[in-house]
């Protein structure tokens, strides 16, 4: 019996460390946070940020508020790509972005101007 017991206690402290070291095997975590602006500086609400590893790996997605912000937490530290989407039109790539263990990032991405579109009729 008593055999017994200590083996369940060692599976059930086995079960925690390797839980435990699992749970840290992604690495150190930070956040991104970050402002969508139009062309005048306005913010852009409901834009789409997406946001990949710069090795083009991992793409993630979240929108912006009604004052164009916008969050990613808890990602591994590392180097991201951002870009925001927004009435057909796309940002410029914010290029390697650093996220860093246990810090917040703060990036701002600028929508282009609209583009003049002139038509000519010719009969």
């Amino acid at each position: 019996m008593k055999l017994m017991h200590r083996s369940m206690m060692f599976l059930v402290l086995f079960a925690a460390l390797v839980a435990a070291a699992t749970a840290g095997a992604h690495g150190p975590i930070g956040e991104l946070v970050g402002t969508v602006l139009d062309s005048k500086g306005n913010p852009v609400a409901d834009a789409t940020v997406t946001m990949q590893s710069s090795d083009g790996k991992h793409p993630y997605a979240t929108h912006t508020d009604a004052g164009g912000h916008f969050k990613f937490t808890r990602y591994e530290t590392g180097q991201y790509d951002l870009r925001a989407y927004s009435n057909g039109m796309f940002s410029e790539w914010a290029k390697r972005i650093s996220i860093r263990s246990k810090k917040t990032t703060e990036v701002t991405l600028r929508m282009p101007p609209p583009a003049d579109v002139s038509v000519t009729v010719t009969r």
